[in-house]
């Protein structure tokens, strides 16, 4: 089943990548916009490319790490939160008043309070990937089937007990999810904090550079592995999270095709 979907997959990007050489070569060639063909050569130059590389490098260094902070901050927030319900109804406006506010709205105010370049950067990260994680946490606090609760209390165990045996575990699935999730959310807010607030390297930077050039195949190159990047983060988080937790994709009858 697999295999049949990249095959589905592969066969969908391969056509799409015709039809938009077809579209400009035939159509929208007098606009300066280059065609699929001239983007995927420029791309493949860029592995050689040792400034590139090294804004790749710059890119990911800031995603990993706001991306963790976001994980070490949302996760406990998020079961202490499920855990205390009378806690969360308290928190629960302004988390709700925060979280529709886009991430990269914020990224000129980040720029005024935080001075120091890739602090600003690795703050709106951090900022933009602690909502996915932190709602997915409280959906899987609340997911928890009350009935194990009790049976687990009924032997004798304390709420901490059926914290870490109970709740958690079960919770584990969403966690991972609102994890997959936010690594997509950081990515677009490290490239995009790049673009608005420049620096010394970055995929983000790296295409002002070639925009400053008029490069726009450039421009769309390195646009295109920012896309990449994105896909294998979340082909890998996803693999992960079918390996790990594939008791709950059954129990909830999620398929594998």
């Amino acid at each position: 089943m697999t295999g049949a979907r990249l095959l589905r997959g592969a066969a969908g990007a391969a056509g799409f990548l015709v039809l938009g050489e077809l579209v400009i070569r035939f159509g929208l060639e007098g606009l300066g916009t280059p065609p699929p063909s001239i983007i995927l050569y420029e791309a493949a130059r860029m592995l050689a490319d040792t400034d590139f590389l090294a804004g790749v490098g710059a890119t990911l260094t800031n995603w990993a790490l706001g991306l963790l902070i976001a994980i070490a901050v949302a996760v406990p927030l998020g079961v202490v939160l499920g855990a205390l319900t009378p806690l969360e109804r308290a928190i629960r406006p302004v988390l709700e008043f925060m979280r529709p506010i886009p991430s990269v709205a914020i990224i000129p105010l980040a720029i005024l309070l935080i001075p120091v370049d890739e602090l600003m950067k690795v703050s709106v990260i951090v900022y933009a990937s602690i909502w996915p994680i932190l709602i997915n946490t409280l959906y899987g606090m609340h997911d928890v089937d009350p009935q194990a609760k009790e049976s687990l209390r009924s032997f004798g165990f304390g709420n901490l007990a059926v914290l870490t045996r109970v709740s958690l575990p079960s919770a584990a699935p969403f966690v991972a999810t609102g994890i997959r999730i936010a690594a997509g959310v950081a990515l677009v807010l490290a490239v995009s904090a790049e673009l608005i607030a420049g620096g010394v390297a970055g995929i983000g930077v790296y295409v002002n550079v070639a925009g400053s050039g008029n490069r726009m195949d450039l421009m769309m190159a390195a646009t295109f592995w920012a896309g990449i990047i994105g896909v294998i983060a979340n082909v890998v988080l996803l693999a992960g999270e079918r390996r790990l937790f594939h008791w709950h994709r059954v129990r909830t009858g999620v398929s594998e095709s």
